[in-house]
């Protein structure tokens, strides 16, 4: 499983080993939004009556397993900012960190991006399977046929 971990942008040897020794069984989370929630990436709420508002990142959950996906996700961006400048292409995963760091800026989209990597490590995880950065839903790839028949 560790080696499955390690296949994911972002995340190595020890962010593999520190998620696998954190989390024990994956079982115990039913998806990936449960999981970010725990490892604490989940918005403050300051709501009130028929007003809701959500806060910056809550930071409560594992300091240590966040910390690490946070810092990996500052590495993707960085090479991925160095290979978009190369002009070499990018999968749908880094595509989506660029486009959101050039609108919320550097720090924001590496706590999205970690955010992100860690629901993909539940998905990877939980269905034991190889992650694939350009995977189309089933409805992602429906759309375009449509067009194209219409």
């Amino acid at each position: 499983m560790i080696s499955r971990l390690e296949s994911l942008p972002g995340i190595g040897w020890v962010t593999a080993t520190a998620m696998r020794a954190s989390i024990g069984d994956i079982q115990r989370f039913k998806d990936g939004r449960v999981l970010a929630s725990w490892l604490g990436f989940t918005p403050k709420e300051h709501s009130s009556g028929s007003t809701r508002t959500l806060g910056r990142m809550s930071k409560r959950g594992d300091v240590y397993c966040r910390t690490l996906l946070i810092q990996g996700a500052r590495a993707v961006l960085a090479a991925t900012k160095r290979a978009q400048v190369a002009g070499k292409p990018m999968d749908r995963l880094r595509s989506w960190a660029i486009a959101l760091a050039e609108r919320r800026g550097f720090n924001k989209a590496a706590v999205a991006l970690a955010n992100k990597l860690a629901r993909i490590v539940w998905a990877t995880w939980h269905h034991d399977r190889r992650f694939d950065a350009n995977y189309a839903t089933r409805f992602d790839s429906e759309v375009p046929m449509r067009a194209a028949v219409a």
